[in-house]
């Protein structure tokens, strides 16, 4: 008889978190003139968050008014990263407002790296 692995549960679930589908996400608060740049596997949750004060000591905090822009679904939290970080890199408002009315651009952007 062969041996057989015991399967790993804390590893398959890592395993499973980062693979799941995942979401970059754009906010933007009208308070501060602002937008937030994010990434999470649970988008309705995460805007009620930033919105009730969960991130006492995140930018986020800093308004109670944040609305969902964009949610571009992602095939990885690795897609979700990239995308976040590099939108952010950007620091650029009418990249963003591109982002927004044309959200084709970050599969391309994707596609490139």
């Amino acid at each position: 008889g062969g041996t057989t692995k015991k399967p790993n549960h804390v590893s398959d679930w890592v395993f499973c978190f980062w693979m799941m589908r995942h979401y970059f996400y754009i906010l933007y608060s009208r308070h501060l003139d602002r937008f937030y740049y994010g990434e999470t596997h649970d988008i309705d949750s995460r805007v009620v968050k930033h919105n009730s004060g969960y991130y006492a000591s995140g930018y986020s905090s800093k308004a109670s008014d944040w609305q969902l822009r964009l949610s571009y679904r992602c095939a990885s939290r690795l897609d979700a990263l990239y995308l976040e970080s590099f939108v952010k890199r950007m620091r650029n408002r009418k990249f963003t407002l591109k982002v927004i009315s044309d959200p084709k651009i970050l599969g391309s952007i994707l596609s490139k790296r």
